[in-house]
């Protein structure tokens, strides 16, 4: 069984922000394969199904970004899953190009409170990630404020399509194929 976590923040007013690109993913997956992802456990809506032949959990927190480690530690305990081994958690990096992808088995938060919370409530940071990236902050912008901003236009439509190319790095990495994840998924985009 997989646990596949996206990182968020409920209700409308962060719907389709930067820091939701995580909710965004776990849609994608839900709507892909037919799971409804609203069941209200672990402090999170949550999601049963079968991806591919696999048992799956999707999950996305309702604890807001930086207690995120409160609803992935309630699930893992409750479902006896293995964060080392069954854990992919997916959320935004302002170091990536928006539309880039990034795919880790473990290292540090780099400065996300979402998964420095996960880290500490898990103990360790070994752990799958799906980063996906949403751009660098204007030099004169808060952090806060770029993170909770909206994508433009031309940018969402680049998101929509990493969207569907992190639903496909998931899958991967539940059939266990790490390696060729990696290697499609951890390069430049190409701007079109």
């Amino acid at each position: 069984m997989y646990v596949i976590v996206g990182l968020g923040n409920p209700g409308r007013e962060y719907a389709n922000t930067r820091h939701n690109v995580g909710f965004d993913v776990i849609d994608c997956l839900a709507k892909k394969y037919n799971i409804s992802v609203d069941e209200g456990k672990h402090k999170a809506l949550i999601g049963k199904g079968v991806i591919e032949g696999q048992k799956v959990i999707l999950v996305k927190p309702l604890t807001y970004m930086n207690l995120s480690g409160e609803s992935v530690r309630s699930v893992l305990d409750y479902y006896k899953a293995d964060s080392e081994s069954e854990l992919i958690v997916i959320y935004d990096d302002i170091s990536l190009p928006v539309g880039a992808l990034r795919l880790r088995p473990k290292g540090s938060a780099g400065g996300h409170n979402g998964i420095k919370n996960i880290i500490a409530h898990l103990g360790g940071e070994v752990f799958w990630r799906i980063k996906v990236g949403v751009g660098e902050k204007p030099s004169r912008m808060d952090l806060k404020d770029y993170v909770l901003g909206h994508f433009t236009k031309e940018e969402r439509e680049r998101e929509e399509a990493a969207f569907e190319r992190a639903c496909t790095a998931a899958v991967m990495l539940m059939q266990e194929k790490s390696d060729e994840a990696m290697n499609l998924f951890n390069r430049k985009v190409v701007e079109e």
